[in-house]
């Protein structure tokens, strides 16, 4: 498994913890996310999304109606006035290595270091509508992601979102 951390800034070196005041914990940390949810990183930081997947729990009709009916679909949702930004994003990802990060228990994926960490390799993402694709996640383009939130957070899929806050309502 490798750890990372994704961001518009390609001149990070060093990452020292820092507090995160928008996050349930105050204590200065470091911060990078696993193999398998970083995909909901490939997006310029403000940018608001909801990913959304099936577990076992999911039942049928919601896989039907939120995943065309296919099971293992992954799909990350953004409101159109994003598209340009997410069109326009250059990212790159730091791969950190994993010695000094403990789980972090509160959220799937993450990991926290409290001590300084320097990347061991700096990989650009690329265009993130073409890492969508390569990766088999569908990358939804919706009118109105509130409301297609507040459907998915009903339903029966598991799902994560970020930046919300960010939504014009």
């Amino acid at each position: 498994m490798d750890l990372w951390h994704v961001s518009e800034d390609d001149g990070i070196r060093r990452f020292e913890p820092r507090a995160n005041p928008g996050h349930d914990s105050t204590e200065a940390l470091v911060w990078a996310i696993d193999d398998a949810h970083v995909p909901a990183y490939w997006f310029p930081r403000d940018c608001p999304r909801g990913t959304f997947w099936a577990s076992d729990a999911t039942t049928d009709a919601d896989v039907t109606r939120f995943l065309l009916g296919d099971r293992s679909l992954r799909v990350h949702a953004v409101q159109g006035d994003w598209l340009d930004a997410v069109r326009a994003a250059r990212l790159v990802a730091y791969r950190l290595p994993p010695e000094t990060f403990k789980r972090y228990e509160r959220a799937n994926g993450y990991w926290v270091s409290r001590k300084p960490v320097t990347a061991t390799e700096i990989v650009e993402v690329g265009d993130l509508l073409d890492r969508h694709a390569a990766a088999g996640i569908e990358l939804r383009i919706v009118p109105d992601l509130w409301s297609v939130w507040q459907q998915v957070i009903e339903s029966t899929l598991e799902f994560s979102g970020i930046r919300l806050r960010n939504l014009q309502r």
